[in-house]
């Protein structure tokens, strides 16, 4: 699974310090992009929390390559966005994201988990139904430059407890 990987990769709490790295990692992989400045105003809110996977490199400083955004409210939670750097991707960074997320909202009395993903993003919605994630909507031409597909997001469920 980490084949190819310098170390086992480190899981851990982000802040509004880490924005810069976490818009150059959002840049990477998605066409519209957040700016530093709109993730600093989201971690801002007392709802929101994001989550980074880093990679140990055998001399230096962890190098953060992956990151998850979420929003909480009552007993129901949001993926905002969910980020591994393009070279690291199929590893299965995106999962052990995933699962510490899954984790902490399950410790937090979380009942059900949403998230929306371009249904052209077959990997991403194969990794999200692996995960126990079901369809429970669409929102067509959603995203307005697909590069394949029709631009349809759909919306997913997870019954977590």
């Amino acid at each position: 699974m980490f084949a190819g990987l310098l170390s086992r990769p480190l899981v851990d709490g982000l802040s509004a310090r880490d924005s810069d790295a976490l818009a150059e990692i959002h840049r990477d992989a998605f066409q519209r992009n957040w700016s530093a400045h709109d993730l600093v105003a989201l971690l801002s809110e007392p709802t929101v929390f994001a989550l980074g996977l880093r990679l140990r490199p055998v001399i230096g400083s962890p190098r953060l390559v992956g990151f998850v955004l979420v929003r909480f409210a009552a007993d129901e939670a949001e993926i905002l966005t969910i980020a591994v750097l393009s070279r690291y991707r199929r590893r299965g960074l995106g999962r052990m994201l995933m699962d510490d997320v899954l984790r902490r909202l399950y410790r937090e009395h979380v009942a059900a988990l949403f998230l929306e993903v371009d249904s052209a993003n077959a990997s991403a919605v194969r990794l999200y139904r692996r995960l126990g994630f079901v369809v429970a909507g669409e929102r067509r031409n959603y995203y307005s430059a697909p590069h394949q597909g029709d631009g349809t997001a759909l919306v997913m469920r997870l019954h977590i407890r």
